[in-house]
């Protein structure tokens, strides 16, 4: 059950992070480097993620769920 769960986020990051490539190539064509800065570093969020380097979630003060 647990290593279903594992995949299949696996899956879902591995989607998220091809359409962050996807927009990031858009967002540069058009000239919004802003925008396309912001998504790369989602891009490279979900990298980390996938590779183990970061959590999901960020958790401070104790508090669940609050960046």
């Amino acid at each position: 059950m647990r290593h279903t769960y594992a995949r299949r986020r696996t899956e879902t990051l591995d989607y998220m992070q091809s359409m962050l490539g996807q927009l990031r190539t858009m967002a540069e064509a058009e000239r919004c480097d802003m925008l396309a800065y912001l998504i790369e570093m989602a891009y490279v969020e979900a990298s980390d993620i996938i590779r183990g380097e970061r959590p999901a979630r960020v958790q401070q003060d104790g508090r669940k769920g609050v960046a």
